[in-house]
């Protein structure tokens, strides 16, 4: 049976986040807590509900791992452009915070085996010309700071007016008062959030690009990889992940 995920507190992430953790299996579970860091601001995977707690997709998931490794799960909210280096600090023991695989942060950090798929999509204003990401020249371009999605439109179009947020829902409101022309973030996250609030938003093109997003954890944690991926392979066969996904996304996201 699928149980209610723990969210904690927003002013325990500030301990939490003063504390240094130890990164094997073993410390983990001599300790009793996992801790696993996120944004907060990226709904419906993890944002901050109406008690002030933290809530989502990637807090009930990263919750059900740590309780089928034995532990308690200690989520914590963090600024999104700092969170790897907190990582490695060893601030928090992992990233559950909807971290896109790629090639450059496997230089620095190791991730889980993927726990759901998704993409890069651009959203636009209802009535906006705009048809897809190649007509971005010369625009006003939201992004979340940090994110692949930033680092995808400089790259990619190096002539856009690319401006930095800190979540969707503030882009959201840039789109709809015309301060941008339209913003890239995750297909899922930009569909959902812009239902929720009715707003008259609309995507358009296709995906950009496909991302697999993982689990991030330092390097040099083979026991702790294998423990984690074993729970999430656990969760996605016996029908526990198909609950949460289908709770938080309406689909199943694996």
């Amino acid at each position: 049976m699928l149980r209610t995920a723990l969210s904690v507190a927003v002013f325990f992430s500030l301990v939490i986040a003063t504390t240094c953790f130890s990164q094997g299996l073993d410390d983990i579970r001599e300790r009793g807590t996992m801790s696993f860091a996120m944004s907060g601001q990226y709904p419906p995977f993890n944002f901050v509900n109406e008690n002030n707690q933290l809530a989502g997709f990637d807090v009930e998931i990263c919750s059900e791992i740590s309780r089928r490794l034995g532990v308690e799960p200690a989520p914590l909210s963090t600024a999104w452009d700092g969170i790897i280096a907190g990582l490695m600090a060893d601030k928090y023991d992992l990233i559950c915070g909807s971290m896109a695989i790629t090639e450059e942060r496997l230089k620095a950090i190791d991730f889980s085996n993927p726990y759901y798929r998704s993409g890069a999509q651009l959203f636009v204003e209802e009535g906006s010309s705009l048809e897809s990401a190649d007509e971005l020249a010369g625009r006003k371009v939201g992004v979340t700071l940090g994110t692949t999605y930033e680092e995808w439109v400089r790259k990619n179009i190096p002539d856009a007016e690319v401006r930095t947020y800190k979540g969707v829902p503030e882009m959201i409101l840039e789109v709809a008062t015309g301060r941008l022309d339209g913003f890239i973030t995750d297909r899922i996250v930009g569909s959902m959030a812009i239902d929720e609030k009715n707003a008259p938003i609309k995507m358009v093109g296709p995906l950009l690009y496909e991302e697999r997003m993982g689990i991030a954890l330092r390097q040099g944690s083979p026991e702790l990889k294998a423990a984690i991926n074993k729970a999430l392979s656990a969760m996605q066969e016996d029908s526990t992940y198909r609950e949460i996904s289908m709770k938080w996304l309406k689909t199943d996201a694996r």
